[in-house]
């Protein structure tokens, strides 16, 4: 048997295990490309379900409803296009300014509040104290109930404390609002805390150690550190709080149904009014619809454009 030099069996060994690194490597390679060419076989099985269900639920519902608001109609089936008629009479419909105004003083402060205490709740539940995952599943619970069943309990709720002052929460449209500010409130800080929370634990420790190292304060560690980090997690709350303010329908309907005297009617609330409780304009009620989905997709864009120029990549 011949025998090999030390050196000579080291270098034989070292080339076998370079060999055999490589033919795993080849074969990872391999199965990698097996795997990418069979999900390329198999991707339009997965997505023609969805993007059919997609087409049905919006487009064509969507295509609908836009030739719809060109039209003047009482049941689909029979029609009569009028152009810009419809568009027309939703402008001078004054109820329906009133309405914006309203949902854009609704959506600013709920915006304000919901966000500061849910990003100071997500602050103080990342520390180290006991209990904190209990008071997280308690803060987001809110958030499971549906929003008729919430506008009723806080009717209750609300009237009760009202009626010991012989007031109700329909008495002013003061009371209403802010009836709802409470309610969307307490029913949405809790799943804006999760979405906080979750952006607080992806900041690297080393920032706030280095920070320290520098003689930064607690007050100064938040603003200069944590709330710039931060800012891809406040861009989703933000959108999140800014398209729910203006399309919230079913608290609106359940807790005040827009009373007094249609003083606390949202836009959406009463672009339902216009379409199912007023006959004849069923038209003007669809071109309402029409031009709130352009106004929520022109405001979300502008959100997401101002709050993403102020991310930072590290």
């Amino acid at each position: 048997m011949r025998k090999f030099p030390p050196l000579a069996r080291n270098r034989r060994s070292v080339a076998q295990t370079v060999f055999h690194d490589r033919l795993r490597i080849e074969h990872k390679a391999r199965k990698v490309v097996f795997m990418e060419k069979a999900l390329k076989r198999s991707f339009p099985f997965f997505i023609l379900p969805t993007l059919i269900a997609f087409i049905i639920g919006f487009i064509i519902p969507f295509i609908l409803g836009l030739w719809l608001s060109f039209n003047e109609f009482v049941i689909i089936q029979d029609t009569t296009f009028v152009g810009f008629r419809n568009y027309v009479r939703a402008f001078a419909d004054g109820r329906l300014l009133y309405s914006l105004g309203f949902t854009a003083l609704f959506t600013a402060v709920s915006l304000v509040i919901i966000n500061v205490v849910a990003f100071a709740l997500a602050l103080m539940l990342t520390k180290k104290l006991k209990g904190t995952n209990i008071f997280r599943t308690i803060f987001f619970m809110p958030n499971l109930i549906g929003g008729i069943v919430l506008g009723y309990i806080w009717q209750l709720v609300i009237n009760g404390v009202l009626i010991r002052f012989d007031m109700v929460l329909t008495l002013r449209a003061s009371y209403g609002f802010w009836g709802l500010v409470i309610l969307v409130c307490w029913q949405q800080i809790g799943y804006m805390m999760i979405i906080y929370i979750a952006g607080l634990q992806t900041i690297p420790g080393d920032l706030n150690e280095a920070a320290a190292i520098d003689g930064a304060n607690g007050r100064q560690k938040l603003f200069r550190v944590t709330i710039p980090m931060m800012m891809p997690s406040i861009t989703i709350c933000t959108f999140l709080t800014v398209t729910n303010g203006f399309k919230l329908f079913d608290q609106n309907l359940a807790l005040t149904a827009g009373e007094p005297a249609k003083a606390t009617e949202m836009l959406a609330l009463n672009i339902f009014n216009t379409f199912y409780g007023r006959v004849g304009f069923e038209g003007v009620g669809q071109a309402k619809a029409v031009m709130f989905f352009i106004l929520v997709v022109i405001l979300g864009l502008l959100q997401l454009r101002v709050t993403r120029s102020k991310e930072v990549q590290y």
